[in-house]
């Protein structure tokens, strides 16, 4: 979607140390980024930043643009453009910026500003996983397709976005969130201190006997590839660890969402390790007081990144059946199944899609030619 459009939305990827500006065509990006300091202690040199960094894109662009769609930390009331709270990130927006409204006075255009995990759910919905599996069961024959899609980010935090057919799901207060779900192991602490950076820095620290390694989880990846000297089981074990515990907040996430989850995030590079024990957790089974045994997870679940596993996937268990009281046949598939999937836009480019196609189908909207 949008693949062929030629309107221009200018993006910008805001962190705490820089704000890197771009515009996009097409879900393509059209100029050389342009990076400059976020200045995020600071509410009124950030503000001019974020001025002069749109105005440096827009004065490269052949043509003026019809919005600015971006990503910034919450928490926010993202439909009003408006941030504040606790951003670590960005401690002068802790009481409140209209940002929104402030940029949208600045350039008379339409401003849009959404969190992280939704422009990365939104961009893999529209340009990304849901597409590209699709096509593939297109391709093998299969008449199943997805519309539903949960969208994972691991990294510094453990970010979620959820589209429902085809449509990014806010809530009613942008309040979607994953990060304060019960961790597994410790019911008193959030999942996000077990699937984060962090986690894998710790849980390194506590098996290999040195709490002060000052690894980083690149390097705690090297180590469980031999690459790097350490201790090569605590790594992978930390690993494998984060996977579990992202595992048991995924399988009540995708139970209420029945859709395909896609992970994104830096930390995926060693998602050998991650993988085996996410996906047995999400197939694990579940009790009932009188001891009967349940799938977890009601959908049988299947590594969409294992080409065995894709075509039975997209298999399923086709039968006829006979329509009662009649010769009628008609196709029957009972088995009720998902997917999980890394990504293969990567988070930036998946986010980067997100905001563009979440500015273009917001135009589209209130103009009444929504694709």
């Amino acid at each position: 979607m949008y693949d062929y459009d030629n309107r221009v939305v200018i993006t910008l990827d805001a962190g705490g140390t820089n704000l890197v500006f771009g515009a996009m065509q097409a879900n393509k990006f059209i100029v050389e980024p342009l990076t400059l300091p976020s200045n995020a202690g600071n509410l009124d040199k950030c503000l001019a930043t974020m001025v002069e960094g749109f105005q440096q894109i827009i004065a490269r662009l052949p043509e003026k643009p019809v919005a600015i769609s971006f990503a910034f930390p919450g928490p926010a009331d993202y439909p009003n453009g408006i941030i504040g709270g606790y951003l670590p990130n960005f401690p002068s927006f802790r009481d409140g910026v209209a940002l929104g409204p402030f940029l949208e006075a600045k350039f008379g255009i339409p401003v849009y500003i959404n969190n992280d995990g939704d422009l990365f759910a939104f961009g893999e919905a529209l340009g990304g996983a849901l597409p590209d599996v699709n096509a593939r069961l297109e391709a093998l024959g299969s008449t199943k397709r997805y519309k539903n899609l949960v969208g994972y980010t691991f990294g510094t935090g453990f970010g979620i976005g959820v589209v429902v057919d085809n449509r990014l799901n806010r809530g009613d207060n942008s309040c979607v969130e994953t990060f304060c779900l019960r961790h597994k192991k410790m019911p008193d602490i959030i999942v996000e201190d077990g699937v984060a950076v962090r986690a894998i820095k710790r849980v390194y620290g506590e098996l290999s006997g040195n709490p002060d390694h000052g690894f980083e989880p690149k390097e705690i990846c090297e180590i469980a590839d031999g690459k790097r000297e350490g201790n090569v089981e605590a790594a992978k074990q930390a690993f494998a660890e984060l996977g579990e515990i992202a595992g048991d907040a995924m399988a009540t996430a995708v139970t209420l969402i029945d859709g395909l989850i896609v992970i994104g995030g830096g930390i995926t590079a060693a998602g050998r390790y991650i993988m085996p024990s996410l996906l047995k957790e999400l197939r694990a089974k579940i009790h009932q007081l009188n001891g009967n045994e349940l799938n977890r997870v009601q959908m049988k679940v299947y590594d969409l990144d294992n080409e065995e596993e894709f075509a039975a996937f997209a298999k399923g268990d086709m039968r006829t059946l006979k329509v009662y009281g009649t010769d009628r046949y008609v196709a029957y598939d009972p088995q009720k199944r998902i997917g999980v999937m890394l990504s293969k836009l990567g988070a930036s480019k998946a986010i980067s899609v997100g905001a563009y196609a979440f500015a273009l189908s917001q135009l589209d909207l209130v103009s009444g030619k929504e694709q």
